[in-house]
C-alpha cells in the first residue's frame, strides 16, 4: 500500500501529463489553458452552468471569466443563452462541433486510459475510481481564494 508521499508524487505526475495535453489543445485551438479548464467545467457540469458558478469554480474574477467566455464563444467552443423565465440568467452551453474537435484531440488520452484500465481487475478499478471520486470531492470542498 502506498504512502502519502507516493500518492502525491503520482498525482503530480498525472497532473503534469494532463496539463501538457491541455496546453497542446489550447495552443492548437488558439486558447489559453484556463479557457480549456473552463471548457472542462462546462462539459462536466450536471446542470446548466452560469458565468457566476464558473467564476466560483475557477476562482477567477468576473472580468477574467467574461474575457474567457468571450474567447471561447469567438472560437466557437461555447454559446451563451438567456434563460427564458428570467432573461438576466445566462447559461453556458458547449457547442457540438467543438465537442467533436475536443474528442478528436483527446482520443489518444482516452486510448491510453483504456490501455491502463485493461491492466487491472474489476475490484482494483472500483477501488481506484472510488479513491479518485473521494479525492475529487475533498478537493472540490476546498475554497480557492478569489483573485
Amino acid at each position: 500500500m502506498g504512502d502519502l508521499q507516493s500518492f502525491a508524487v503520482a498525482l503530480r505526475r498525472t497532473q503534469g501529463e494532463l496539463n501538457r495535453l491541455v496546453h497542446g489543445f489550447a495552443q492548437a485551438q488558439g486558447l489559453h489553458p484556463t479557457d480549456v479548464q473552463a471548457l472542462a467545467v462546462v462539459l462536466d457540469s450536471p446542470e446548466p452552468l452560469t458565468p457566476g458558478r464558473l467564476r466560483e469554480h475557477l476562482g477567477l474574477t468576473s472580468g477574467a471569466v467574461t474575457a474567457c467566455l468571450d474567447r471561447l464563444e469567438k472560437a466557437g467552443h461555447i454559446r451563451r443563452t438567456r434563460e427564458s423565465a428570467d432573461r438576466r440568467v445566462v447559461h453556458i452551453r458547449y457547442e457540438d462541433g467543438a465537442r467533436a474537435a475536443a474528442r478528436r484531440y483527446f482520443m489518444p488520452l482516452a486510448e491510453a486510459a483504456d490501455r491502463a484500465r485493461e491492466q487491472f481487475g474489476p475490484a482494483e478499478l472500483s477501488a481506484a475510481l472510488r479513491f479518485l471520486n473521494t479525492l475529487n470531492d475533498e478537493l472540490g470542498a476546498l475554497r480557492v481564494p478569489r483573485r
